[in-house]
């Protein structure tokens, strides 16, 4: 991780789970690191607990990635305060238990603006900035899921994450087309000890529960060691993908 200390990085939804976890360890290796997600007060509680530690930092923002203006606007502020941007981390996302056959509209477009077009406006503006000013060995990874390999349950939510792996790798497939170093990586994690199961269902927490108690569930941190993990491969080395169960997940 020694090239990246002092590079800038951005991490969606970055305040709790596998976002929190990410931003705490890219910090601990020295990196300039914009957390962003709707909830400015867990931001900046983050980024009072870890900066001051080390040589990295944490700077909180807010921004919805379903507004594509506050997208715009989140990297007006890293190229005006960084000059560039070496990192993206979309880890923003959202589910609901939302059939097709039944389910809300609304909610599946949540899931939509969120895990879709929240995420390709994001690589969007990190690979034109990064193109702009000259980073050619920079990295976006997708937090995916494994629900973008296979249905399961949630059609909507594994069709969002579909896409995450389609579009992973059309973006590669287009920076190899542009003769650029820069790459892309989907990490697609299986069960995770984290709040969106709650999200998932609000009502139904004797229901959350007994799924976290079925498998030893997988860390925030197990998925952020992935990251490095995969920004940490030799230059000429482009890891694609990486699925990531709990040992006694069956799915």
């Amino acid at each position: 991780m020694d090239r990246w200390s002092g590079k800038v990085a951005i991490v969606t939804g970055g305040y709790e789970g596998i976002g929190g976890a990410t931003v705490k360890k890219l910090v601990s290796h020295g990196m300039k690191v914009v957390g962003c997600a709707r909830n400015e007060e867990k931001l900046k509680q983050l980024a009072s607990e870890i900066n001051g530690k080390g040589q990295g930092e944490m700077f909180p923002f807010k921004c919805d990635v379903t507004d594509e203006s506050n997208v715009l606007e989140m990297f007006k502020f890293v190229k005006e305060k960084f000059g560039a941007v070496h990192l993206l981390v979309n880890n923003a996302g959202i589910a609901f238990d939302s059939p097709i056959s039944s389910g809300d509209s609304q909610k599946w477009k949540r899931i939509l603006d969120t895990n879709v077009l929240g995420l390709s406006i994001c690589s969007r503006e990190a690979v034109q900035l990064m193109r702009e000013t000259g980073v050619d060995d920079g990295h976006i990874v997708n937090i995916n899921s494994v629900a973008g390999h296979r249905v399961v349950d949630k059609p909507m939510y594994a069709a969002s994450k579909f896409a995450v792996t389609a579009l992973t790798e059309g973006l590669r497939k287009e920076l190899r087309s542009a003769n650029t170093h820069i790459r892309t990586t989907s990490i697609s994690p299986g069960y995770v000890k984290t709040e969106i199961f709650h999200k998932i269902y609000p009502d139904d927490t004797e229901r959350v529960e007994k799924l976290l108690k079925s498998v030893k569930c997988l860390e925030g941190e197990d998925i952020a060691d992935a990251v490095l993990y995969v920004v940490s491969a030799p230059a000429h080395v482009d890891i694609n993908e990486i699925i990531i169960r709990p040992v006694e997940q069956a799915l």
